[in-house]
């Protein structure tokens, strides 16, 4: 009499079907990447004798708002994420970026660096974000933006003058692309407003 073993064979098939479903289930999750939209600023002519100096230093952040995770409200102090979507670089990282484009089209400034760069300069523009999502008002998105300004002196690490700036900008729909382009005009109503307020300040 032959005896046939299948145990074998069915290990190895089950072993198949359990390695085929672990790779099912651990695929990555399809993201996409968003740049901040906007930036274009009216470029002014540089101010006469002009040879100021300014670093503009990532803001502080906390909780989710530290990283490239797209925020979102859907209802009052309940915090989350947009599936499925991310920035292309941190939140604070974003907001830096941006306010240097719009203090260099400014014009009133002439040697702007930021903390990546690690250069010396006479004052320091930091604070921090306190807001950088979409929150949901009667059913609806909008951007909310909130910084908290702070202008420093390097030397003496004196606040200068400090200034909260809040900005927030309807959404046009409620898709992701949409809400993006609303940071991004949010983004650029804020800058204005630091640049402007920044150039008024004594140097």
């Amino acid at each position: 009499m032959i005896r046939v073993s299948l145990g074998r064979p069915f290990a190895l098939l089950a072993g198949a079907l359990l390695l085929g479903g672990c790779s099912a289930l651990s695929q990555p999750e399809a993201v996409d990447t968003y740049l901040l939209p906007g930036g274009r600023f009216a470029v002014a002519a540089a101010t006469p004798g002009d040879d100021s100096s300014l670093r503009v230093t990532r803001p502080k952040a906390a909780g989710g708002l530290e990283g490239n995770r797209i925020a979102v409200l859907p209802q009052p102090d309940r915090l989350s994420f947009y599936k499925g979507a991310r920035w292309s670089d941190a939140a604070p990282v974003l907001l830096r970026d941006r306010l240097i484009e719009a203090l260099r089209a400014g014009g009133g400034i002439a040697r702007l660096s930021s903390d990546d760069d690690n250069l010396r300069a006479e004052r320091e523009l930091g604070g921090n974000l306190r807001a950088f999502q979409s929150e949901y008002q009667a059913g609806q998105p909008q951007v909310l933006i909130r910084f908290d300004a702070q202008l420093i002196d390097t030397r003496s690490r004196a606040i200068l003058a400090s200034r909260r700036f809040e900005v927030s900008q309807a959404v046009q729909g409620s898709a992701v692309p949409e809400v993006v382009d609303a940071f991004g005009r949010a983004s650029d109503d804020l800058a204005r407003q630091v640049s402007g307020w920044l150039l008024q300040q004594p140097r």
